[in-house]
């Protein structure tokens, strides 16, 4: 009996096991199961390749691409007709959406420089060569400064000074875009377009009369603007001169302060005695001589007597 206890036990153990495997196995399945959701797709307008600013759509410019419609911001395009003929004022790559805040107002027509202008700007055509161009370096886009050197022969001192700073380049020669390719990264031309202020198309015109212009490119990151005080002939000539002896400056006096020696003072001498006292006596007068009258009978005599203290 004890003998088929054990068994018993057994199988029922095993049994055990399995059932449990079975759950695991189960529980495992179905939580690594990928439940499949419904997502919402939208074909929207891309560019088809990459299009510069100032670039007038045509229809073999786009192309349709499906993206997630929760991925989505506002402004994009789902027909290609409502895109053709506009004039982006922002850059496309290839593949990327077109939205309606990268293209100009619908009444503009006409691309080119014109329509990439900023509200309240010029554009300035700038005669360039090859040095003053920094060897063709300079596209569409960079920024740039603008350094004025006046002409010899002048009564003052000729100088060179920065006149305009972080100036946006719109075009390089009759390009607007920014050229692509290695063998297309250095293109000199005569002519470069800025984008000015109306008062800062006064001075580079002004500029352009009076001396001979340089162009300075700028980093894409740099914005800040440094005031500077203009290099002239003797200033150049004086910045690799030797350097002045150091002045040596006397070591600061320390501040004198006034002592005073103190000295007991003597005591104050006494008062002479008073001199002695003189007592003035009046003096009496004498009394004057006086004249008695002596009568004897029928006698008169006078008899004088001389007077006496």
């Amino acid at each position: 009996m004890g003998k088929y206890k054990s068994v018993i036990l057994l199988v029922v153990a095993v049994i055990i096991a399995l059932m449990t495997s079975l759950l695991m196995y189960g529980y495992i399945q179905q939580k690594g199961k990928v439940k499949e959701v419904a997502v919402e797709i939208q074909p929207v307008v891309v560019a088809a390749v990459d299009l510069s600013w100032g670039t007038r759509i045509t229809n073999e410019m786009l192309k349709k691409a499906n993206f997630l419609k929760g991925s989505l911001t506002a402004g994009c395009f789902s027909d290609p007709d409502l895109v053709v003929g506009r004039v982006l004022i922002f850059p496309v790559k290839a593949n990327e959406p077109i939205f309606e805040s990268r293209l100009a107002p619908t009444e503009v027509k006409t691309g080119g420089v014109a329509a990439v202008i900023s509200p309240k700007k010029r554009a300035v055509a700038v005669k360039v060569d090859k040095v003053i161009g920094v060897s063709g370096f300079i596209h569409p886009g960079n920024r740039v400064d603008v350094l004025m050197t006046l002409a010899t022969g002048r009564t003052f001192n000729p100088m060179t000074k920065t006149i305009l700073e972080n100036i946006l380049v719109l075009a390089v020669g009759s390009e607007i875009k920014e050229r692509k390719g290695l063998e297309e990264k250095s293109s000199p031309t005569d002519v470069i377009t800025l984008e000015v202020t109306p008062e800062e198309a006064e001075k580079l015109a002004l500029a352009a009369t009076e001396g001979r212009l340089q162009l300075a490119l700028r980093n894409f990151s740099d914005m800040e603007n440094i005031v500077t005080q203009g290099t002239t002939v003797s200033t150049l000539v004086g910045s690799h001169s030797l350097a002045p002896p150091k002045e040596v400056r006397p070591p600061p006096r320390k501040k004198e302060v006034e002592v005073k020696q103190i000295v007991s003072e003597p005591p104050p001498p006494l008062a002479p005695p008073p001199p002695p006292r003189v007592e003035n006596k009046t003096e009496i007068p004498k009394p004057s001589a006086y004249t008695v009258e002596l009568i004897k009978g029928s006698k008169v005599s006078e008899v004088k007597f001389e007077g006496s203290e």
